[in-house]
């Protein structure tokens, strides 16, 4: 974190409200290192410790009270501790906590997963890096085929496969045609690296380019529709259709990353761009905060999930809970309805946004479609990684920590949407 153009005197203001925080911080990091059990929740000069949180509120260990936007990094779409949720899942506790065994809610959720987003079959884990991960290796079997293509500044979980050129520096990141393959973390091998193809997102020029020199050895096309970890990007209109196309062209699989979009938009981002992947994964809000995770697609791809043909396993897959929790989410909260009502709220906060950059000249641009949105410190808006590295990161930090300093939680981080 960028704290050079953060005043010293909201440093200290933020210190001062946080003493606790502070603490924690220095004991915990004697265990945990750099005290935070996800990379992406530090923050300088030492990441908040949460003790609750309650519809869009939370309350940090020194009891400070937030307004909540980042809402667990897109988890929360339903908010803090739903009482139709805490309600469910206390039932559902009363039964078991895991079964080590199938049982018959799971089938109720799998018909409303099914109806929804227009897949045929699925399976169940508990995180988005599982999902993905397993996508993959469907992909692999499926086809025959080693290589992946991805997209450069673009997140898919931190299994090695994908933890490909998610932000890599402008020394490193190569041609934006042709982008070089970057690894994104020490212990990410070579050998793994050379089988994860990177393009340009929302260049179709820079797919071709790729495919025609490696098409028949691609087993997938993986990205999310809507890319959430450098703004959000919006897709230009055609190129999700082209990717279609282009994996039909050289037979392989388009999948969709859907574990942000999917329950933002209520058939996911698929149906709202009318493109169909061959695999979708899906996450984070389906289960109101709960690890319930979803790879599905068509009946032909996903049946090569049998014993001695594809593994899946997982001790957590499909547990009583999350389960419980992904079927009250989607049937009786998450609604059409409701998803409709809160785009229309996310469509007038960008507005407010808009209106306050315009008033007060500030160099910004506010991206966004329905209940999802973000904005950078940038004078163009962001179409892909090299466009994102334009933005002025200082000022977003200056902004986050003056907003917490008056008690409201923006996005967690200048690449968040």
């Amino acid at each position: 974190m960028r704290l050079d153009k953060v005043p010293a005197s909201e440093l200290e203001l933020f210190k001062k409200r946080t003493p606790k925080s502070g603490k924690i911080f220095e004991e915990v990091s004697q265990m945990v290192p750099f005290g935070v059990n996800s990379n992406y929740r530090y923050a300088d000069p030492y990441p908040i410790y949460m003790k609750r949180a309650k519809g869009s509120r939370i309350w940090d260990a020194d009891g400070n009270e937030y307004i909540d936007f980042n809402m667990a990094f897109g988890a929360l779409g339903i908010g803090h501790s739903h009482p139709k949720l805490i309600e469910a899942i206390k039932e559902k506790i009363e039964e078991g906590t895991i079964f080590g065994f199938e049982f018959e809610e799971m089938l109720d959720l799998a018909k409303i997963i099914r109806d929804r987003y227009k897949v045929d079959m699925m399976k169940f884990q508990s995180t988005g890096l599982e999902a993905t991960f397993h996508a993959l290796r469907i992909a692999r079997a499926f086809t025959g085929r080693k290589k992946i293509l991805k997209f450069e500044g673009c997140y898919h979980g931190s299994h090695d496969f994908l933890l490909v050129s998610v932000k890599p520096s402008k020394y490193k990141a190569g041609h934006p045609v042709t982008p070089n393959q970057v690894p994104g973390s020490q212990g990410v091998l070579e050998d793994v690296v050379k089988h994860t193809l990177v393009a340009q997102f929302n260049n179709l020029e820079s797919v071709e380019k790729i495919m025609r020199q490696h098409g028949n050895d691609v087993a997938a096309i993986i990205l999310e529709p809507i890319p959430m970890n450098m703004g959000f990007v919006i897709p230009k209109p055609g190129f999700l259709e082209g990717l279609r196309s282009i994996c039909d062209e050289y037979n392989c699989l388009l999948i969709f990353d859907e574990i942000k979009t999917g329950g933002k938009f209520y058939s996911g981002a698929a149906g709202y761009f009318k493109v169909k992947p061959d695999l979708m994964t899906l996450g984070k809000a389906i289960a109101g905060g709960f690890p319930l995770s979803v790879v599905a697609g068509k009946k032909e791809v996903m049946q090569t999930i049998v014993p001695g043909v594809v593994s899946h396993a997982g001790t957590f897959n499909a547990n009583p809970v999350a389960i419980r929790a992904g079927l009250v989410t989607l049937r009786d909260i998450l609604t059409e309805e409701a998803l409709s009502y809160a785009s229309r709220l996310g469509e007038e906060l960008a507005k407010g946004y808009l209106d306050i950059i315009k008033d007060e000249g500030i160099e910004a641009t506010v991206q966004y479609i329905g209940v999802s949105g973000s904005m950078v410190f940038a004078k163009e808006e962001v179409v892909d990684w090299r466009s994102f590295q334009k933005v002025d990161v200082g000022k977003w930090w200056l902004f986050m920590i003056t907003m917490m300093n008056r008690g409201v939680i923006p996005n967690y981080g200048p690449d968040e949407q």
